[in-house]
């Protein structure tokens, strides 16, 4: 790593096949930080992730975890390597329990004995899941649902977690809740890439933020800085 930094990306342009999405976006992530990255629908904020963690096609650029390169290798390996990934949607099991799905979570783990500890702790910081722990996943409510999601990718142990629009189609209460736990995940050591469209919810625990906008990076600044300059004016530039 390079100063502290968990995650380094440059001069990175990706998309799926022939079609280019990214194009040449610059971007890194400090160990201990939550890092949001906030733009308009169809910005490249879902591809950005998604090239990290390995589905896309890469066209150019490095990205860099913990000073190694991951560029070409599979989600799986990612995984091992220390990357969790709370996608937007299909993020779980529907027809699994919520226990089981956090047994999934922790497949890539094995026979690790420390398992059933680490549902135990996720249970604490998610007691609004742990009380629906029998029940299938399908059953929960929206805000139940993401939590699941995020819950099921920190069983993998991740050192940074990724979260693709986490309060997407969520109550306003529940949106709050579920960003005030993403704070906690952050306190309790796991570092954070999060992509939202909820602005000012986003910017209310992040430590820094990137504005992308068609597939380009247009800012880079801290939460009070951009709420100061409006940052939904940014997501109209044109580049």
């Amino acid at each position: 790593m390079v100063d502290g930094r968990i995650l380094e990306i440059s001069g990175l342009r990706s998309g799926y096949g022939k079609m280019e999405i990214l194009h040449g976006i610059d971007l890194d992530v400090n160990e201990g930080e939550i890092v949001a990255v906030l733009g308009p629908n169809g910005a490249g904020k879902t591809t950005l992730l998604n090239t990290i963690f390995g589905l896309t096609t890469i066209h150019a650029g490095e990205i860099r975890f913990r000073g190694q390169s991951i560029v070409g290798l599979k989600p799986y390996r990612i995984v091992r390597l220390g990357l969790g990934y709370a996608p937007q949607l299909n993020n779980v099991f529907p027809n699994m329990t919520v226990l089981e799905n956090l047994q999934m979570g922790a497949y890539l783990r094995g026979s690790d004995p420390d398992v059933e500890k680490d549902i135990e702790e996720v249970f604490q910081l998610f007691p609004e899941i742990a009380r629906r722990k029998h029940q299938k996943a399908r059953t929960l409510s929206g805000g139940e649902r993401q939590m699941l999601a995020v819950a099921r990718a920190l069983m993998s142990r991740p050192k940074i977690l990724l979260l693709d629009e986490p309060t997407t189609g969520l109550a306003p209460k529940a949106a709050s809740i579920l960003m005030k736990k993403i704070a906690e995940i952050r306190d309790k050591g796991v570092t954070i890439l999060v992509v939202e469209q909820n602005v000012h919810k986003a910017l209310e625990v992040a430590d820094r933020a990137y504005v992308l906008v068609s597939g380009r990076i247009v800012r880079e600044a801290e939460p009070k800085t951009l709420l100061e300059e409006g940052v939904e004016k940014l997501f109209f530039q044109t580049t």
